[in-house]
C-alpha cells in the first residue's frame, strides 16, 4: 500500500514532467495538498515528507486541525465556498483565501485581517464554465471585481482560480484552462498566480499556465464523508 510520501514523490514527478512538456521552468508550479476530509496525523505526515502548504474546504474542521498542528509552521489556504458569517475566522486564520467570488466577502476578509498578520493573499475564484452549481464570478463580472479587490488596503490580489467542468478529454481541458489565463491575461493588474488543475487534469492546467495545483486524492486517497 503506497504512502503519502510515496503518493507526494509521484505527484511531483507529474508535476516536474508537465512543466518540462509545457517548456516552463523547473518549480515553476506549486503544490497545494487539499487535505479536507483528512485528519490531522496525515498531515503531519505529508509535512515529513516535505509539504508546507494546505488546503481546506470546511472552516471547523480546518481549525480543529490549525488547533492540533500549531507545532509546525504550516502554510493554510482557503478553497471553499465562503458564507458571511466565516470571514472573521477565514481572515483571522488562513495565508490565503482562493475562493473569493464577491465583493462583499472580500471587504469582510479586508476588515477583519488582524493588523499584525501581512496582507491576505487572495484568488478570485472565477466560474469559467458557466455551470449553476458552482461558485465563482462570471468572466463579465471579472474586470469590475479584480478592480475593486485589489484596492481593498489588507488584502493582496494574486491572481485567478478555477474549477472547470471535470471532463477526460484532454483538448475540452486546455480550452477551459487557456480561458482562465486569457482571462487573467486581460486585467490591467500585478497578478502571478492561477490556482487550477487537480489530480485528473494537473497535466493540462499546467500546459496553459497554472501555478498552483491543487491535489487531494492523488496524496491522500478517496475522501470519507461519512
Amino acid at each position: 500500500m503506497s504512502t503519502i510520501a510515496d503518493n507526494i514523490s509521484q505527484v511531483r514527478s507529474r508535476i516536474h514532467a508537465a512543466e518540462l512538456a509545457a517548456q516552463r521552468a523547473g518549480h515553476s508550479v506549486h503544490l497545494l495538498a487539499v487535505s479536507k476530509t483528512k485528519p490531522a496525523p496525515a498531515l503531519r505526515e505529508a509535512y515529513a515528507a516535505g509539504l508546507r502548504d494546505f488546503g481546506e474546504n470546511y472552516l471547523q474542521e480546518a481549525l480543529g486541525k490549525q488547533a492540533e498542528l500549531t507545532d509546525l509552521p504550516l502554510i493554510w489556504h482557503f478553497i471553499g465556498p465562503i458564507q458571511s458569517n466565516k470571514t472573521r475566522a477565514i481572515a483571522e486564520h488562513f495565508d490565503w483565501v482562493h475562493s473569493v467570488d464577491r465583493l462583499k466577502i472580500a471587504q469582510r476578509l479586508s476588515e477583519q485581517r488582524p493588523a499584525e498578520l501581512p496582507p491576505l493573499n487572495i484568488c478570485i475564484q472565477v466560474n469559467v464554465s458557466g455551470e449553476a452549481s458552482k461558485s465563482g464570478c462570471t468572466p463579465a463580472d471579472l474586470p469590475a471585481l479584480a478592480e475593486a479587490i485589489s484596492a481593498l488596503p489588507r488584502l493582496k490580489l494574486r491572481g485567478l482560480m478555477a474549477i472547470p467542468e471535470p471532463t477526460e478529454d484532454r483538448a475540452a481541458q486546455d480550452a477551459a484552462f487557456a480561458a482562465v489565463q486569457r482571462l487573467q491575461a486581460s486585467l490591467d493588474l500585478p497578478l502571478d498566480t492561477l490556482s487550477m488543475g487537480m489530480s485528473h487534469d494537473l497535466e493540462s492546467a499546467i500546459a496553459q499556465g497554472a501555478t498552483w495545483v491543487r491535489i487531494g486524492t492523488a496524496l491522500f486517497g478517496a475522501r470519507d464523508y461519512s
